[in-house]
Parts: structure tokens; C-alpha cells; sequence
């Protein structure tokens, strides 16, 4: 039995041209897109990049609404943290004699 024999470069040059000239050839027989089949392709690409931005643009619209979800859940949380001032009048009469107290005991 015979061995591998490895081609030549002139051998690898032809049978890449060969390729060459069948791809040209089944292209050339190719027949061309009617101006209708054209615009239908046309018209379905359309379609394709409209359907794609409105994806994209709920996709936005999502995340954006998750995100204020998300702000609103953490200011309210942040509400009910804190404290809720005592306006009762002895609390303010409490607030006020504190602060006197404390300027007459800056003063001494």
C-alpha cells in the first residue's frame, strides 16, 4: 500500500483555483431577486429591526420601573426607620427648657 503523498504547493494552487471558478460559476447561474422579492425582503428586515427596537425598548422600560420600585421600597423604609418626632406640647415645652438649660450651662 502507498503512503500519503503530500501535494505540492502548485497542486494546493490549482485546487484552490478549481474552488474558486465552481463557487463563481454556481454564483454567476444564480438567478437575480425580482425588484418584488427585493422589497418583500426588504419589508421583512424592517419588520425584524422594528420588532427589535420595541424589545429593547420594554426591556428599558422594565429595568427603569424595577429600578423606581426598588428606590421607592428603599426611601420608604427609610421613613418608617425614622424616629417620628413627639409634637405633643409637653414635648416642645421638654425640647425648649433642654436648650435653655444647655446655652445656661455654656455661659457658667
Amino acid at each position: 500500500m502507498a503512503g500519503y503523498k503530500e501535494p505540492s504547493f502548485a497542486e494546493r494552487s490549482a485546487a484552490a483555483a478549481a474552488a474558486r471558478a465552481s463557487s463563481l460559476a454556481k454564483l454567476k447561474a444564480k438567478t437575480p431577486l425580482s425588484p418584488e422579492e427585493q422589497a418583500a425582503r426588504a419589508k421583512i428586515a424592517e419588520e425584524r429591526e422594528a420588532a427589535q427596537a420595541r424589545k429593547r425598548e420594554a426591556a428599558r422600560a422594565e429595568r427603569e420601573a424595577k429600578i423606581a420600585a426598588e428606590l421607592q421600597r428603599k426611601q420608604e423604609a427609610a421613613e418608617a426607620a425614622r424616629p417620628k418626632p413627639n409634637l405633643s406640647a409637653e414635648a416642645l415645652k421638654a425640647a425648649r427648657d433642654a436648650r435653655y438649660a444647655a446655652r445656661k450651662a455654656r455661659k457658667k
